[in-house]
């Protein structure tokens, strides 16, 4: 008699789990579908005609790159993982990673790629658990480039414990009250709308720490709301903000759910968050693995390639394989996520080891480059200093080694 058992199984880049015979030879095909090549090349093809100079230039003059933006909206792309009826291709995230990794890998980085990712899940707490009503008012201004959100989650005070939060929205008649603070909020200088997270029941009633919040997605009224730029080390094209909130009325037909149920809805912005966040970490990598290969190849000293010096070489090689292992934790995650199963374990895996891989092939190129790694020209120093963001964000390599701990290995919780 064969005995079965689930085994994980990667097919058109979606991973499937299937009662298989249990066998020692399992045939797996790991290749991209025809229309997620197709993906690919549409999203290649508008990323040619934005070249490395031009975000060169957007990394040195700050502008955001509206351009670039409008392109990928015209394509329809914003829409990709949003439902067909509110006028998105109702794909998943599967293929919105693929959109993420490739406008990341074409050299435009987390520049490119953060200027639009939020509009890819951002709105999905509002597929999720949004009413008809809500979907048809807020996804079709989005797919069509109308409206551009920001996600007000992060606080000064609370950090990664969004439990903590202290943002309060007090209910009054048809309407919440809302103030407080928010921290690192991105392209909140040219957004309309804000996914804005904050406490309804004090954490005192609470039965559980993350009870008590709720998740509302309206305009972003800036008599209400003052936006100050957070200036930073890198993607200076995207801006990144406090928030400073001072009685927003926000109508409750704005809320995305029930109240007290945000940390539920939001979950499911933020496990696609780190899954694309992770696709566009490696897209960056192998970006930068790219041209220091490339440099190795050309680049003679001592009479002979520096590529052909194995401690040139060999690094070169190990970056290579840990990017090819993450972006398999990638799908991983996505597929989960869009098979409407918990995915938290592997989307912050995937994240976990994007980041770690990138981080490790940007560094090996700036070196490879030697002396030209710290100019400009050669561009894999903007490179460095764009994976610090998956590297930090949306939650630190720390905080997800405590979360498998405890979470997949049985530990004592430790924060």
């Amino acid at each position: 008699m064969v005995n079965s058992q689930n085994i994980c199984v990667l097919h058109s880049t979606y991973i499937e789990f299937c009662t298989l015979p249990l066998f020692t030879g399992i045939y797996m095909n790991f290749e991209l579908s025809d229309q997620q090549l197709a993906i690919q090349d549409a999203i290649s093809r508008i990323c040619h005609d934005f070249g490395e100079d031009y975000w060169r230039e957007r990394d040195s003059d700050g502008k955001f790159p509206e351009e670039f933006v409008g392109a990928i909206t015209e394509g329809g792309w914003l829409g990709i993982a949003m439902p067909e009826e509110y006028g998105g291709a109702d794909l998943g995230v599967s293929e919105a990673l693929i959109l993420a990794h490739t406008i990341a890998r074409s050299g435009a980085g987390m520049s490119g790629a953060s200027a639009v990712h939020l509009n890819l899940f951002g709105p999905n707490p509002i597929v999720v658990f949004g009413t008809h009503e809500q979907k048809s008012r807020f996804l079709p201004p989005l797919i069509q480039g109308r409206d551009r959100a920001c996600f007000g989650v992060t606080e000064p005070n609370s950090g990664l414990n969004t439990s903590k939060l202290e943002t309060r929205a007090d209910r009054d008649g048809d309407n919440y009250v809302i103030n407080g603070q928010k921290l690192w909020t991105t392209t909140a200088q040219t957004a309309s709308k804000i996914l804005l997270i904050a406490r309804t029941t004090p954490l005192s009633e609470c039965e559980r720490p993350t009870d008590g919040l709720s998740l509302f997605f309206t305009d972003l009224d800036r008599e209400k709301i003052e936006v100050r730029l957070i200036e930073k080390m890198g993607r200076k094209a995207v801006d990144s903000n406090s928030l400073f909130i001072d009685n927003l009325i926000v109508p409750v037909q704005d809320r995305i759910g029930e109240e007290g149920d945000g940390w539920k809805c939001l979950l499911h912005g933020l496990n696609p968050e780190r899954i694309l966040i992770a696709a566009e970490a490696v897209g960056l990598g192998q970006a930068a693995l790219e041209r220091a290969a490339n440099y190795a190849r050309e680049r003679v000293v001592f009479d002979r390639p520096i590529g052909k010096n194995q401690a040139i070489q060999h690094p070169l090689a190990v970056n290579w394989m840990e990017l090819e292992a993450a972006m398999l934790m990638v799908f991983k995650a996505a597929s989960i996520y869009d098979r409407g199963e918990p995915c938290g374990v592997e989307a912050n895996t995937a994240k976990y080891l994007a980041a770690e891989a990138a981080l490790s092939a940007c560094q090996r190129s700036v070196l490879t480059h030697g002396g030209m790694g710290y100019a400009k020209e050669y561009h894999v120093e903007r490179y460095l200093r764009e994976i610090m963001i998956p590297v930090i964000a949306p939650v630190s390599q720390e905080m997800i080694k405590s979360f498998i701990g405890e979470r997949v290995l049985g530990q004592e919780k430790s924060y």
